[in-house]
């Protein structure tokens, strides 16, 4: 139990943060569906790199840095449910008071273990600068949101805990964002998850 409120704050103009959106029972089903989505992987870069996070692709497959139908091993990807463009809209009206016409088409979905990181990047490759919706499940990590041309300062680093929302858009939808670390251990036992998840919705504009 939280001895103090977290309020809902406004990072950047268009960059919402709204603290416990997500109920018990609203995180325990898409956790449930999370682990329903098969084919989890660690993505290549083409700097030769690898990705400390495991992805799963909703309605379209990333690849860097672009968008395809089909994954890597020629496999389609699994299409893009509908009672999550609900959540998303629903999201998307919380923070900005008006979720209509919301329309996000895919979702990445990512799995931080205990050593996993996010560097610092741009939501860049969607053809559309509809707002990004995100959701926290787990581990609390620590989120890093900057500005919109380069990875310096000025930044703010925020803790996103389970349940949370985070929403960007507007001016802020090209903001370099990121995950330094995730902390262990600081999921509620009752959720059932070890680590971290996290849903990010965008409008594909494809």
């Amino acid at each position: 139990m939280e001895l103090l409120p977290r309020p809902r704050s406004e990072l950047a103009p268009g960059a919402v943060h709204v603290p416990d959106w997500l109920d018990l029972d609203e995180q325990r089903s898409l956790v449930e569906s999370c682990r329903g989505w098969r084919g989890y992987r660690q993505t290549r870069l083409p700097s030769g790199g690898v990705m400390s996070v495991r992805m799963v692709c909703l309605g379209w497959h990333w690849l860097p840095y672009r968008y395809s139908r089909i994954r890597e091993d020629g496999s389609p990807v699994d299409p893009f449910p509908s009672w999550l463009g609900d959540l998303g809209r629903r999201a998307v009206a919380t923070a900005y008071g008006d979720g209509t016409g919301y329309d996000p088409d895919v979702a990445l979905v990512n799995y931080y273990d205990a050593t996993a990181k996010m560097g610092q990047h741009q939501d860049k490759d969607e053809r559309s600068l509809e707002p990004v919706v995100s959701l926290s499940l787990g581990d609390t990590c620590v989120f890093r949101f900057g500005n919109t041309e380069n990875r310096n300062r000025p930044y703010t680093d925020l803790e996103l805990r389970s349940g949370d929302l985070f929403v960007f858009g507007g001016p802020s939808r090209l903001a370099y964002h990121g995950v330094p670390r995730t902390l262990p251990g600081t999921s509620d036992p009752a959720l059932g998850l070890t680590g971290r998840l996290n849903l990010t919705l965008r409008v594909s504009g494809l």
